[in-house]
């Protein structure tokens, strides 16, 4: 008799989070037209802009491997992760006024705004990599399920930051303030534009605690198949993106009291 009434709950939660991305749509780049689309467009011109630089301006291949497919299988995750950290930052002040309403929770404002910038950057990629292999500047991947694995737990990683930094920028200014420093000092511990094969082994261990790094090393693996030796702790990553959502679903599902209003 249970299973009906939670059906129909999670189709109400499902229809309020798709309601709160077209409002997200509408709010970030109105109504008409094709505005929406810079919802791809935009993280376009930072995966495609840094590729075309990339192989601009370094040599064509880095340890034997094409410098576009590097750049693009590096930067793709990272644009993702740091759209998904930005727009989490002060989300609920900024949706505040929604809370009123009985149906819409903090969870549902910020799985909204993680689901439409995990679906623009990877369209983004898509499209980056598409261009990419029609121009020769990379192939298609080896390992399709690895790809995917890795971008799925990209994607749980980038839930788990989102979830973690939106309640705690509600708390503290001084993180707000700091979250722009903090995406960029953390960018060698992202994976982005180095593997972890081509540190020394004693270093190695420093960039496996980072769950991106063990995310884009997948990634890779799929991208460039048996070429490479990618370095992943799948049972590591499984563990620390789990603990990571849980302490902040723990911090988001605790935010009301702390979000002000205006």
């Amino acid at each position: 008799m249970q299973n009906p009434g939670l059906l129909k709950l999670f189709g109400l939660q499902m229809r309020v989070i798709g309601a709160l991305i077209l409002r997200e749509l509408h709010t970030r780049f109105g109504r008409e037209n094709l505005g929406f689309l810079w919802i791809i467009g935009e993280p376009i011109l930072f995966c495609a802009g840094v590729a075309v630089v990339w192989t601009a301006i370094r040599p064509a291949h880095e340890h034997g491997l094409p410098t576009t497919a590097i750049v693009i299988t590096g930067y793709v995750p990272l644009t993702m992760w740091r759209h998904c950290l930005m727009r989490a930052v002060k989300a609920f002040e900024a949706n505040g006024s929604l809370l009123f309403h009985r149906q819409v929770s903090p969870l549902d404002i910020i799985l909204a705004r993680v689901v439409l910038e995990i679906v623009g950057t990877m369209w983004a990629g898509v499209l980056t990599v598409l261009g990419a292999i029609l121009l020769g500047f990379m192939k298609p991947p080896v390992d399709f399920g690895l790809l995917y694995l890795g971008l799925l737990y990209q994607m749980l990683f980038c839930l788990a930051t989102a979830l973690l930094f939106a309640p705690l920028s509600e708390r503290s200014e001084t993180l707000e303030k700091s979250i722009g420093f903090f995406s960029y000092v953390s960018l060698p511990l992202s994976g982005a534009f180095t593997m972890v094969q081509w540190i020394p082994e004693k270093y190695r261990w420093i960039l496996m605690l980072s769950p991106s790094v063990n995310n884009v090393e997948m990634i890779r693996g799929g991208q460039f198949g048996q070429v490479i030796h990618p370095h992943y702790n799948l049972i590591y990553d499984t563990w620390i993106t789990a603990l990571l959502i849980i302490i902040g679903l723990s911090l988001t599902l605790r935010v009301r009291k702390h979000i002000s209003i205006n």
